[in-house]
């Protein structure tokens, strides 16, 4: 089955990407989605969205957590009761497989981790962002020979969903 990563720097347009293959599939994929949470456009964290419309704040500055990422305390209750739950039900229901993202704050799960190597061994179609910056885990994902990678780029974010269209349809 089809397993396709996007990469490339913050704000390049991955998540919206994702947005875009979702918007015109939904009915053949689960998991979830991430968005920044501004407030006075100031960002202030980040929540995680499921496809079937359940939400919860993933990273916020004025979460207490043990696991911070810059200036945003990481909720593990949030990552792990949707994220990984929205994975696993894409799995089951054997359906398009959407992670956005497998980044930083997720990384501190290993529920999330593990999860995520489930749905690449599963017979799922999956399409994930990914981190761009090395990190031991993302790099063994990337090395894999059943996946197929696009940096993301302002020049072809525009053109790329199609590629991504015809790989996964």
């Amino acid at each position: 089955m089809k397993k396709i990563l996007l990469t490339g720097l913050p704000g390049v347009g991955k998540t919206t990407i994702i947005k875009e293959f979702v918007q015109n599939y939904r009915s053949h994929c689960a998991g979830f989605y991430t968005e920044e949470i501004r407030e006075n456009n100031v960002r202030m964290g980040f929540k995680l969205i499921t496809l079937d419309g359940n939400s919860c704040i993933m990273a916020h500055r004025n979460i207490r957590s043990p696991f911070r990422v810059g200036r945003y305390g990481v909720s593990l209750e949030c990552i792990e009761n949707f994220g990984v739950s929205a994975i696993k039900e894409a799995i089951a229901g054997k359906k398009i497989v959407v992670i956005d993202e497998i980044g930083k704050m997720e990384l501190f799960s290993q529920k999330f981790k593990d999860v995520v190597i489930e749905a690449l061994d599963s017979n799922c179609p999956v399409l994930a962002t990914i981190l761009s910056a090395p990190n031991p885990f993302c790099d063994k994902i990337k090395a894999r020979t059943d996946i197929t990678i696009f940096e993301i780029t302002l020049p072809n974010r525009n053109t790329v969903v199609k590629q991504i269209l015809e790989k996964l349809t």
